[in-house]
């Protein structure tokens, strides 16, 4: 996570599911976004096939490790450009109403579980969890 930001930090959870980072800083400054969702838009079969589904609904990329496991992003990833021919992140300039938030799955990390560090698309199927007080970002 202390890398230059443009590429993937991926790590194992729970020994259990991949979760995808992309690092946001200059190095040595551990800052990173978890990826909790995506809208696929394409390689929906092979999303499909890698999370064993037979149609695309919401938690096909609902939650940051079935984003990992849909995508194929796996500890191998770790340091990946951004900007590759492994992962590719396309700016699309798409504006969308975005909601901020406190962050979840946390409850461990004291007062830092109440920092408003979540962004989400408004009204998105994807997201994996919508919280009452989520509340729109201002212009």
């Amino acid at each position: 996570m202390y890398e230059t930001g443009g590429v993937a930090y991926v790590y194992l959870c729970y020994g259990i599911h991949h979760l995808f980072n992309i690092i946001t800083n200059k190095k040595h400054n551990a800052d990173a976004i978890l990826i909790r969702a995506i809208q696929p838009t394409s390689g929906l079969d092979h999303m499909l096939k890698r999370r064993n589904k037979s149609k695309v609904e919401a938690s096909l990329t609902s939650g940051p490790g079935n984003v990992s496991k849909a995508l194929g992003i796996s500890k191998s990833h770790y340091g990946e450009d951004l900007q590759g021919s492994q992962i590719y992140i396309l700016d699309k300039t798409k504006t969308l109403p975005i909601i901020q938030s406190v962050r979840i799955g946390i409850d461990y990390a004291g007062e830092d579980a109440q920092l408003p560090w979540r962004f989400y698309a408004a009204d998105n199927p994807y997201v994996s969890k919508k919280l009452k007080a989520d509340t729109p970002c201002q212009e």
